[in-house]
């Protein structure tokens, strides 16, 4: 078991990716902290876990917001006493809209989600990381964090920056037993599309010539599967990187 007896917060993890990273977690031997802002769905995934002999706990959690992100934190403690990894999965998407029709609003909204709360989770861990000598970090980006036409200007943005946070992690703690790496997943077959609102025809229409060369929609198992290895000693030796799961669409 690659994950046995580690302690771990997986975002957004109610369904898609996050869900099942953390049934893949568990399945490893993580006890798992399951959060969600959609609750009912995060104790679904904890009723799913211990009915296949695995621990995990769930915690309501809407990560734009800071009471709720110390309060994630402080049950993960309060539980297991300690947290070996942290997996920012949570994530929202635009309407693809380009710079020239974006809103404040949209913009802020999805930086609050998707950029200044991976921020924030990140800080915690790694000072918990830095009391205990060790920890890691795994966020789950996407093809968006590294491509100009994945997404609309926000997502976009917001996506590129967590690259960079990622980066810079990995290597300003790379000497304190510390490893910060990332996913950047293609299409993946999730229900990140729910999230997408007053949809751009313009942007919408520009994201979409990239879609001919995709070669296939990947699996959220295939994303949880890479990060059960950046979790894992297996990948002791990798930190500050962020790895491609796209089936081979950006190789082109």
């Amino acid at each position: 078991m690659k994950l046995k007896d580690k302690v771990a917060i997986v975002t957004g993890a109610a369904s898609g990716m996050g869900k099942a990273i953390a049934i893949g977690y568990a399945a490893e031997g993580a006890k798992v902290v399951v959060s969600d802002l959609n609750e009912s769905g995060a104790q679904a995934v904890v009723e799913e876990i211990k009915s296949s002999g695995g621990e995990a706990i769930a915690v309501k959690t809407n990560v734009a917001d800071d009471s709720d992100i110390n309060a994630l934190f402080t049950a993960t403690m309060t539980q297991y006493g300690k947290l070996d990894i942290l997996v920012n999965n949570a994530g929202i998407m635009d309407g693809m809209e380009p710079v020239g029709e974006l809103s404040d609003e949209r913009w802020d909204k999805l930086f609050a989600v998707n950029t200044t709360a991976v921020m924030k989770t990140m800080r915690k861990a790694v000072n918990i990381y830095l009391e205990q000598g060790h920890g890691v970090i795994v966020n789950n980006i996407s093809a968006g964090g590294l491509m100009g036409a994945r997404a609309g200007a926000a997502y976009t943005a917001s996506k590129h920056a967590v690259v960079g946070l990622t980066r810079n992690t990995g290597f300003m703690y790379a000497q304190n037993n510390i490893r910060c790496n990332g996913i950047a997943p293609g299409a993946v077959i999730t229900n990140i599309a729910s999230t997408m609102t007053n949809i751009s025809e313009f942007g919408a229409g520009r994201q979409s010539l990239g879609l001919a060369i995709n070669p296939r929609a990947g699996q959220p198992e295939e994303i949880a599967k890479l990060a059960i290895f950046l979790g894992s000693d297996d990948a002791s030796f990798i930190n500050g990187q962020v790895v491609t799961a796209d089936g081979g669409w950006t190789a082109y």
